[in-house]
């Protein structure tokens, strides 16, 4: 009977290390259910910014107004007839004495 008692208790312990500090161990488990919800965070975002650029894509390719607010702000390109004015300058600020 103390025979098998004490391979129940060695089986017992074998099971414990195994448990927390063996291969596929509790805290493995709970780092690799972080890295999965960090992920799963990553990829929501992704699919959010894909979603806006799609949505310009296709404003893009349906209309001109959009590919006109582009050229003027990217490339600085005027219409015909316009006249383009750039202001430099110091701030408010500097110009009270």
């Amino acid at each position: 009977m103390k025979r098998f008692i004490l391979v129940l208790t060695l089986l017992l312990g074998m099971l414990q290390y195994r448990l927390w500090w063996g291969e596929n161990s509790l805290p493995e488990y709970f780092s690799l259910q972080e890295q999965i919800h960090s992920q799963q965070t990553s990829n929501a975002k992704l699919l959010e910014r894909n979603q806006v650029l799609k949505e310009e894509i296709i404003d893009l390719r349906s209309g001109t107004e959009a590919l006109e607010e582009r050229a003027r702000n990217e490339l600085g390109m005027v219409k015909e007839g316009e006249t383009f004015f750039r202001v430099v300058g110091n701030d408010v600020k500097s110009f009270k004495q």
